[in-house]
């Protein structure tokens, strides 16, 4: 294989590594988070707007590493700088 089927094939990897634990971590999380503010609501029912608030803004917090997660991989895929080098190396 030449160098831009390398550089192709290590930049469609590494991103599908990148979303696949930057996907499952913050699912985790937000399960977990989910599953300990229903369990508060229902020991305390009288505080649930406050845990539902509380409870809306950690899953915004663990949703932003996903996000994040996602922001790289689509920097790896479409603007990685190793293709612009790979393609002037090829065509001289």
């Amino acid at each position: 294989m030449d160098s831009i089927t390398w550089i192709g094939v290590m930049s469609i990897l590494s991103a599908a590594l990148c979303i696949a634990i930057g996907g499952v971590g913050p699912a985790i999380g937000e399960s977990m988070i989910a599953s300990n503010a229903l369990r508060s609501m229902a020991q305390q029912p009288d505080e649930s707007s406050n845990i539902t608030r509380t409870l809306f803004v950690a899953m915004a917090m663990v949703e932003s590493t996903a996000i994040y997660a996602f922001v790289i991989t689509v920097l790896i895929l479409y603007f990685n700088p190793f293709w612009n080098f790979a393609i002037e190396m090829a065509t001289k």
